[in-house]
Formats: structure tokens, C-alpha cells, sequence
């Protein structure tokens, strides 16, 4: 069985070789930690999207879309506290003259001791299975040792964070003895502040242009159109404003594939609420969203929430849920109790009053908000290296297989001609005429059937209708089903009926 680290690699191949995702001007060696989605790939992220926009748009009835512009007024980046305080820790190895992000050694590291106490818990239920009692005490105790090391540096650690310790930071790194990847050294430089925005120029003559900024989050979109959405919309709290947008962050170090990116696409909702309230809301969204994640069938213990020890500025709460990506749990989604700290920083800036009266109270005030923010990027690779399976059959083949949940997948159907020839193109292009109207269908007739629903397999179709010379004699077709590989027949006027029930 591969370990995570090859799992991952194969998960990054199988995106490239059947159409998900490619690098970014390959042609010319490629742009670094820039990506591009393929003709699958496009699907499966737009099924995403639209998973979600239901969710939050469609089935709220308080809760409306929004398209905002990815060039704003530079003044916005200064009320949001970006332009001063939108930074990463950097540092350097002088041996190998790479850069890293000093918090993620330390969270890499803390990962590396966690990944030694679920090895030890597996070592633990083995010896208590076989009872082996001495070797069992022996390993639990590990297993607290372990945990005991974790807890002291995470305190020390969001200790430092808040703080903004640099020199703490730098000194932590060296009594954990982290070294750097490439050249197995610990000669590190100080650590530094490294702002994250890209700055570009608005105008024709570059003397004369601004400097503005590609936006790093679309939040800061929907607070400067609060106004406009609550007085057109005629909105009344509780009310929210969602919007799906890219966004841009000049990461030190962008890796593990789509997780950390340079140009990514964010789905974020801010839910503007009553003062007072917002701890009921940020609680209701932390089990809402969780629950979305769950009703994708994948099971609850690939996440976990991790609330936040250091909060942002502007923060009274915050959680992420956490997803068990092949590289251990990452953050997949944060929601955070925002206050009520952007719209009085842009009423400050700006000038204008930003105010919902309330005709309870009789008067005018600043709303507080809840944010939920997921990255779609972040989601289609939770979702796709979940899905990602290899399987032994009981014949001793193998087969590769996307069991992606049937809503998300990028065709629901492929249309297989058995053969080309005896008619039977003919009548695959009519069912995949028919079917088309309602699904995502591929048609395919080359190479032998066997190859063919293989191929499916690999992009994660979750259902083939084959067409053979039985369907010439009495209408009804072959479907195959995906996880299962249960083959059955159905007639043609019903297969758009079935094949809904089932995808529902």
C-alpha cells in the first residue's frame, strides 16, 4: 500500500492524465504553484461551486448573490488593514537559499509528532487486542509524552503569533531542531514580515498611474456593497451576502498543489446580524457548514474543527474545519465572528455612513457579521483525493476508480456503443441525445467496452449505458453502475426517469 506522500504524487498524476488538472503554461515550463483545470476538471469545480450556491443562495431565502470587481480602490486594502498588516513570517536557509513560512515549520513539525502518536494509538489497540498488557502501558505512554510535547508547543506557539515574536519564533525553530528540507541544515536567517498583496498600476502612463492591488480575499467586495444590497434588496436582518470570486496572495511558499496557490477561488458568505447576536450565528454556521461537508457521504471523521487560539484583530470567535487531506488535516473552511470591524473601518475611511436601522429599536447601528469562507480550490482537492481509490477485483484486476459523489462528478452519464458498426452508433447517439437534456453525458466508441468503462471509472462517471443488439430487439439498454459494477437492463423511455432517482 502507498504511503501519503506517494498517494499524493499519484493523486497529482491521475488529475494530469485523465483531464483535471494541468500546470499552468506547461509549454513554457510552467508558471510556479499556478494551475489550470482541464475539461474534467472545469465540471467537477463548477459542480462545486453550484453545490454550494445552492446551499447558501437558493435555499435561503435571506441570503442573496453578489459579483464584485477584483480591481477595487486602493483605500479599501488600508480600512480592511491589509496594506499594513496582510504578512506571513518569512525566513531563509542560508545553505540551501530557500525560503519558507516560519509558522508552517513549526506546524509541519507539530504534524510529524502527531503523525508518530497515530502510529503509536494503531501500535496501542494491536497490543490491547493481543493482550499484551506491558507493551501496551508502554505505548500509551508514548502516546501521552507525544501529546504532552504537542500541547506545550501549539501554547508557545500561538503565544509568539500574537505577539508577533519574530525573534521568538526564530528561537523556537532552533530548539525544535527543525531543519530545512534541501539541505538538511539549521542555518537560518532572522525572521521577516512579507506582505502578501499583489501591486499593479491603474492608468496608461506608468508615472502617472495609481498603485492598486489585486484583491487578496473577496470579503472586502461584499462590506462596500452592504449598502447598495440592504437598501435595493430592502433586506432585514439577519441577512447575508454570498459571492464566489478569485482572489490573489504572493504565498512564500505555494505548495502541495492546488491546496496553496497564488490565484485561487474563494466561496464566501457574510451574514450581517444584530449586535448581541453574533455568538448564536457563528455557532448555528459552525454546524451548518459542517454538515454540508458531510452530506457529501464522505465520512465525519476526515474532519474536525480547530478553533482558533490566536484570533485575527477583528475577530471575538473563529473555527476552521479541518479536512484529512493525504498530507494530514489542513484547513478546508474558516467561519469567524467578524464583529462588526470592516463596516466601521470603511464608515471611517470612506465617509459614508454604512447603517441598518432597525425599526424594533428605533435606531440606526453597524451590523456584526459572521463569515463562512471555503476555497474552491481546497474543496476540489478534499473531494478528489477522497475520491481517488485503488481497488484489487476478485478476478485479481486492478482498477482505478473516482468514487466522487454522483452530484459532483463531471459526466453523470457515458453512452457505449458495444460495437461500431450493426446499427448500434446510430442508437447511442440518439439516447445520448435524449439524455443530454437533463445530464452531463459523454459519448464514447472507441476501444473495447471493457477499456471503455474503465476509463469511466478513472474520471468518476457514476453510470454507463451500453448499447448492444439486444437493445435493437427490445428497446432497453445495459447501465452499469460505478462503485458497485452491478449491471443491469432498463428500457430507453425510462433511463432519464431512473437515472434521476438515483442521482438524487
Amino acid at each position: 500500500m502507498a504511503n501519503n506522500e506517494d498517494l499524493f504524487k499519484q493523486i497529482i498524476s491521475h488529475a494530469k492524465e485523465y483531464g483535471f488538472i494541468f500546470p499552468s503554461s506547461e509549454i513554457y515550463d510552467g508558471l510556479s504553484a499556478v494551475y489550470d483545470y482541464g475539461q474534467n476538471g472545469v465540471e467537477l469545480k463548477n459542480n462545486i461551486k453550484q453545490y454550494w450556491w445552492k446551499a447558501m443562495v437558493q435555499y435561503h431565502e435571506n441570503i442573496v448573490g453578489l459579483d464584485s470587481a477584483i480591481f477595487m480602490h486602493p483605500t479599501i486594502w488600508k480600512a480592511s488593514g491589509h496594506v499594513d498588516a496582510f504578512n506571513d513570517p518569512l525566513i531563509d536557509n542560508k545553505d540551501s537559499k530557500k525560503r519558507y513560512r516560519a509558522d508552517v515549520l513549526i506546524e509541519d513539525h507539530i504534524q510529524k509528532i502527531e503523525d508518530k502518536i497515530d502510529k503509536e494509538i494503531e501500535k496501542a489497540k494491536k497490543r490491547f487486542n493481543n493482550f499484551d498488557e506491558v507493551l501496551y502501558r508502554q505505548t500509551n505512554t508514548r502516546v501521552l509524552q507525544y501529546q504532552a510535547q504537542v500541547d506545550d508547543i501549539r501554547t508557545r506557539f500561538a503565544e509568539l503569533m500574537n505577539n508577533n515574536d519574530l525573534v521568538g519564533l526564530k528561537a523556537l525553530i532552533e530548539e525544535l531542531g527543525i531543519a530545512c528540507p534541501i539541505s538538511g541544515t539549521r542555518n537560518w536567517t532572522d525572521v521577516r514580515q512579507f506582505n502578501l498583496m499583489f501591486a499593479t498600476k491603474l492608468g496608461s502612463v506608468a508615472d502617472g498611474a495609481d498603485t492598486i492591488y489585486l484583491r487578496p480575499e473577496t470579503a472586502q467586495g461584499i462590506f462596500v456593497n452592504f449598502l447598495n444590497i440592504y437598501k435595493t434588496g430592502r433586506m432585514k436582518l439577519p441577512f447575508g451576502i454570498a459571492q464566489i470570486g478569485k482572489a490573489f496572495r504572493n504565498e512564500i511558499v505555494a505548495r502541495q498543489f492546488i491546496f496553496r496557490m497564488r490565484e485561487f477561488e474563494q466561496m464566501e458568505m457574510q451574514f450581517f446580524v444584530k449586535p448581541g447576536e453574533e455568538l448564536k450565528w457563528f455557532d448555528y454556521w459552525k454546524q451548518t457548514r459542517l454538515q454540508w461537508h458531510k452530506d457529501l457521504g464522505i465520512p465525519a471523521e476526515n474532519y474536525r474543527f480547530h478553533d482558533h487560539e490566536k484570533l485575527a484583530h477583528y475577530a471575538n470567535a473563529a473555527t476552521d474545519i479541518e479536512f484529512k487531506f493525504p498530507f494530514g488535516f489542513k484547513e478546508l473552511e474558516g467561519i469567524h465572528s467578524r464583529t462588526n470591524f470592516d463596516l466601521s473601518q470603511h464608515e471611517q475611511y470612506s465617509g459614508k455612513k454604512l447603517r441598518y436601522f432597525d425599526p424594533e429599536l428605533n435606531e440606526n447601528y453597524v451590523p456584526y457579521v459572521i463569515e463562512t469562507s471555503i476555497g474552491v480550490d481546497r474543496m476540489f482537492l478534499a473531494v478528489f483525493s477522497h475520491a481517488y481509490t485503488e481497488e484489487t477485483l476478485e478476478d485479481g484486476s486492478t482498477r482505478t476508480v473516482l468514487r466522487l459523489p454522483a452530484k459532483l462528478a463531471p459526466y453523470k452519464v457515458a453512452v457505449l456503443p458495444l460495437v461500431k458498426k450493426d446499427g448500434l452508433p446510430e442508437i447511442g447517439q440518439e439516447v445520448f441525445d435524449m439524455l443530454k437534456k437533463d445530464f452531463m453525458v459523454q459519448y464514447e466508441d472507441k476501444d473495447a467496452i471493457g477499456r471503455r468503462y474503465r476509463r469511466q471509472d478513472a474520471i468518476g462517471t457514476p453510470f454507463c449505458v451500453t448499447i448492444d443488439n439486444q437493445t435493437k430487439e427490445d428497446q432497453t439498454v445495459t447501465v452499469r453502475e460505478r462503485d458497485t459494477m452491478e449491471q443491469y437492463r432498463l428500457p430507453i423511455a425510462d433511463l432519464t426517469v431512473e437515472l434521476l432517482k438515483k442521482l438524487r
